[in-house]
């Protein structure tokens, strides 16, 4: 039997779907992607393309990589299931950076998900974060306990924003924020979304120390609403992909840049 042509919505649902799985990830490659869908070689070729053609992503040999701006955040689920092991190895070299005990900030980035999970082989903590399931993890460990922000709640990412989340990080004085980022360029950082970009400025705010945990895929990349630079970190933690350029600018900002290899690997200063 032949096999039913997709419609028009069908294929841009799916072309949909295939731009957020890159974006998760910052690449992919053409054939795995043609094996995740279900189609053929030929047919994961013509929605490249046409996302190409709306300079979305860019296509190169054997794989397409997501472009520089990044307009909108991807949903939680997605980004817990990419860039697994190097969200480990940064989350074993920063473990041994924080103390044995006090107030830790989180923000909601899945980037911080497997540290969480291991707060208890440093100390015991009180997490406050905007995060739900950050919030659900650490209140499931044996010595930490979660104190949940409350705010808007997005389902999507499955976090709090807004005034409210803010006005509580005002009253509140942290010893160290955990914290991600979205796009880094020349040292700056962005986010997609106001109301995230501001919590973070507000956790920056609200904290004594900043450990900025990022996987190299998100450097050279922008969007539009800015949270400060990579100077306003006590450390910046990634791994060994980062662009020499962004390197260069990290450093020139006076950053403590600890670059870990994968798997686990020792940080290098």
């Amino acid at each position: 039997m032949a096999r039913a042509r997709t419609t028009t919505a069908g294929l841009e649902e799916r072309r949909r779907a295939v731009l957020t799985r890159v974006a998760a990830a910052g690449e992919a490659g053409i054939a795995e992607l043609a094996g995740e869908f279900g189609v053929s070689l030929m047919t994961m070729h013509r929605d490249l393309d046409a996302l190409a053609g709306r300079s979305l992503l860019r296509k190169y040999r054997g794989r397409a990589v997501i472009v520089a701006a990044v307009t909108t955040e991807v949903p939680a689920e997605l980004r817990r299931q990419v860039r697994l092991a190097e969200k480990e190895a940064i989350a074993e070299a920063a473990l041994g950076l924080l103390p044995p005990r006090g107030v830790i900030l989180m923000d909601d980035s899945t980037t911080l998900f497997p540290l969480a999970r291991r707060l208890d082989e440093r100390g015991a903590y009180t997490v406050v974060t905007n995060s739900v399931l950050i919030a659900r993890i650490v209140a499931a460990t044996e010595r930490s306990e979660a104190v949940l922000l409350g705010g808007d709640y997005q389902s999507v990412f499955d976090s709090t924003v807004g005034p409210e989340v803010s006005r509580a990080l005002q009253r509140l004085h942290a010893d160290l924020a955990l914290m991600s980022a979205v796009a880094i360029t020349r040292g700056r950082l962005y986010h997609p979304i106001r109301g995230h970009a501001a919590v973070k400025e507000a956790m920056l705010d609200a904290s004594g120390q900043h450990l900025l945990l990022v996987d190299s895929t998100k450097f050279g990349r922008h969007a539009p609403f800015s949270h400060r630079d990579v100077s306003a970190y006590d450390a910046v933690i990634t791994d060994r992909g980062v662009p020499q350029d962004e390197e260069r600018a990290v450093r020139r900002l006076g950053a403590r840049l600890l670059l870990v290899d994968v798997p686990y690997g020792r940080p290098r200063m």
